[in-house]
């Protein structure tokens, strides 16, 4: 993490977010604090009625964002809108079955567990699905990645997902490209409707 490269953070939330820029009580997911970039472009981006859970699995990261770290996102813990939640964001989509506008991931460095192989899990068919069933009619799971991988976004589409990519820099224009991962929930019509 660096906290001069995080326009691709930034990208994150904005392009997940954009279809509820103006809908009012939207219910955003966030899995994985970093550095509060991501978080603080949700907020940026959503209606001032709108709920932001932020999941982190790791207590220090939390600590660190709410002591002098905050300032470089603009403190976005401090907003009324955050709910944090202390553990696994997985454990959201098996346990709670809010329904959610947008998730947006940025988990490991995309949809290979590189720095925790558990983070595998999240990515496979079965997770996907369970992101997938937890979202509203028309919304969006937003992914961070190092890198593009194709074979991911055929998983995705497999999952019952509609996807675009987009890659995005990590510093306004220069630095590594990233790739965001678009993945719209497809809303399946039944025979005869």
């Amino acid at each position: 993490m660096n906290s001069r490269m995080h326009s691709s953070e930034l990208a994150l939330a904005e392009l997940g977010c954009a279809h509820i820029q103006c809908k009012e009580n939207a219910k955003v997911l966030v899995g994985g604090l970093g550095m509060g970039f991501t978080l603080a472009a949700a907020l940026k981006a959503t209606a001032k009625s709108s709920q932001v859970v932020v999941a982190e699995l790791v207590p220090e990261v939390i600590e660190w964002n709410k002591g002098p770290l905050g300032e470089c996102a603009g403190r976005p813990l401090n907003d009324k809108r955050v709910k944090v939640y202390l553990g696994d964001v997985a454990e959201l989509f098996n346990v709670e079955q809010v329904i959610y506008d947008v998730v947006l991931l940025d988990v490991d460095n995309g949809p290979e567990g590189f720095t925790q192989a558990d983070n595998n899990n999240l990515y496979s068919i079965e997770s996907l699905q369970a992101i997938r069933d937890t979202l509203d009619t028309g919304g969006v799971l937003a992914i961070w990645s190092a890198w593009h991988d194709e074979k991911f976004t055929l998983q995705l589409k497999k999952a019952g997902f509609k996807v675009k990519t987009k890659m995005v820099r990590a510093h306004k224009g220069k630095g590594s490209r990233h790739t965001i991962y678009l993945a719209r929930k497809i809303v399946r019509k039944i025979a005869g409707k």
